[in-house]
């Protein structure tokens, strides 16, 4: 069973937002007393916290999916819905944070720092706060949003002062746990140390931390053996340690070379930007196992070598703890040397400056993407997709409320400039977000006249009718019905229509009339 993990990927979900309530407050003698629903509350957040008490990420390998509470709905009486709690998640210091496409999104290497990783959804307004002098009683209310939901990834990087490097069964096991009250698991095999083993070392009055990591082989730059499993926990590191067994076995193996195979792999591994890279840090070389005649002839043999190198260089056995006080005091003496340059270094950083948004930043993009049926319209932008995440296409005034906002947001300019006419296709958000069919509003905006330059459709004579060409039409149609009853009683005397005694008839006036209007012309009688 694992006992810890390094990386982890992390699936989640916060909390939704609460919809807002339509209410309209009623007591005795006053029935309609003004609106009164309450506002939605907020979804719980979820918050990362560096904790210097944890040290693994086993829990979240066992456990990856984490969700927040949701908001309460409003209610009637200017009640607002409860908030969600936020849910804070611990992690051990030199924990760095990614999203899904590897982009860094924090460096949590200071305790207490926090990162809200997944924000809760914002809880919707009630009619009561929608009210406005224009708007008495909105008989709508903004629905809740949703909460983040996705993955990140969790990686972790020790943090510790120096970092003991060497092959594998070097004795690097054995030295932290001479030095420090750690008690890594120590065997004869390589390999042994399958994750990192942190100890806290007291050098008179200084304190520090060293890492015993993974063993290191020929190509571990490129991932061979425990590779990067090795070298992510050594980057953050101030001092390197080169812990050599002088008591190899192995044939075609020495001290020197295994030296230069692992600088040549510290040399290869690409460290963060801003960050030394790994040979440029202090070095110092432990020549371990001296307590075996055989290589304490090889240890002293080796060391005006390794010295004409520019090393510092310490004959130690874990076993007789020969050699480790002076080990001991020279890696503090390094460790604090670092830790005052470290300190200059963060003097000089640049001062984070925070800066509000633009009074005259509308938030928003409008992207021109062509389709089988001409060009679509995608309005891209936090309040726009807010708003209509907020909506209940369901009521009319509501969605009367949504183009009031996009308007004033100036998304209707915007739209014409790019190109959109009355009838284009507008879509809201990302992927397949929510599809209108635009219809500008009417504004006195000059940009929204369509006609050709030097002319203005508003100036354009009205071909609406006046009262005396009315009067005229009416008068002619009179005319009109009167010739025609005169030629049909005409007819009738000729006795073309009746016979002698018979009257004439209400059909043969309803004849009669219809002659009369379509001598009147095809206009009709419009009165």
């Amino acid at each position: 069973m694992a006992t810890f993990v390094d990386q982890v990927t992390l699936h989640l979900r916060a909390g939704n937002g609460g919809d807002g309530c339509v209410s309209v407050k009623r007591e005795k003698f006053k029935p309609l007393a003004g609106p009164d629903g309450g506002n939605g509350g907020s979804g719980g957040d979820l918050v990362l916290v560096a904790d210097p008490q944890v040290t693994t990420l086993l829990g979240y390998h066992r456990a990856p999916h984490r969700t927040s509470d949701n908001g309460g709905p409003g209610m009637g009486d200017h009640r607002n819905g409860h908030n969600g709690e936020i849910r804070e998640l611990a992690v051990p210091l030199g924990t760095v944070v990614k999203d899904v496409d590897g982009n860094e999104l924090m460096d949590m290497s200071e305790p207490g720092q926090r990162l809200v990783v997944a924000p809760g959804g914002q809880g919707g307004l009630g009619n009561a706060a929608l009210a406005s002098t224009k708007r008495k009683a909105p008989g709508f209310a903004l629905l809740g949003t949703l909460g983040w939901e996705g993955d990140v990834y969790l990686e972790l990087k020790t943090v510790a002062d120096v970092a003991l490097v060497g092959y594998p069964s070097a004795g690097k096991s054995s030295l932290i746990a001479s030095m420090s009250a750690a008690r890594p698991k120590i065997a004869d095999y390589p390999f042994t140390t399958l994750q990192p083993n942190l100890g806290v070392v007291q050098a008179g009055e200084s304190r520090y931390t060293i890492a015993d990591v993974p063993g290191l082989i020929e190509g571990a730059s490129e991932g061979k053996g425990l590779g990067l499993e090795f070298l992510r926990h050594v980057e953050r590191c101030t001092a390197l340690l080169h812990v050599l067994d002088c008591a190899t076995l192995d044939p075609g193996r020495d001290p020197i070379s295994d030296l230069d195979i692992i600088l040549g792999e510290l040399a290869a591994y690409p460290v963060p930007d801003g960050q030394k890279p790994l040979l440029e840090r202090p070095q110092l070389i432990a020549l371990n196992k001296i307590d075996v005649p055989e290589a304490r002839e090889l240890a002293e043999f080796l060391r005006p070598d390794l010295e004409a190198r520019g090393y510092r260089v310490f004959l130690i056995s874990t076993v007789t703890h020969e050699g480790l006080k002076q080990l001991n005091y020279a890696l503090a003496e390094t460790v604090e040397v670092g830790r005052v340059e470290r300190a200059a270094v963060e003097a000089k950083k640049p001062r984070i400056v925070l800066r509000p948004t633009a009074v005259d930043d509308g938030g928003f993009e409008v992207k021109v993407e062509g389709g089988s049926f001409g060009n679509i319209y995608r309005i891209v932008g936090t309040k726009p997709e807010r708003w209509v995440m907020q909506t209940n296409f369901t009521n009319d005034e509501a969605v009367g409320f949504l183009a009031d906002r996009l308007a004033k947001l100036g998304v209707e300019n915007e739209l014409f400039k790019a190109g959109a006419v009355a009838g284009s296709t507008v879509i809201i958000g990302p992927g397949h977000g929510v599809v209108f069919d635009w219809e500008p509003t009417l504004t006195s905006t000059a940009e929204l006249i369509t006609a050709p330059r030097g002319t203005d459709t508003r100036l354009d004579e009205s071909t609406r009718r006046t009262s005396n060409q009315r009067r005229e039409e009416y008068f002619a149609r009179m005319d009109a019905k009167a010739a025609a009853r005169a030629e049909l009683i005409r007819e009738r005397e000729q006795g073309l229509w009746l016979s002698d005694g018979e009257e004439f008839s209400g059909a043969q006036v309803g004849a009669a009339d219809s002659a009369s209007a379509s001598a009147a012309g095809p206009e009709g009688d419009s009165e």
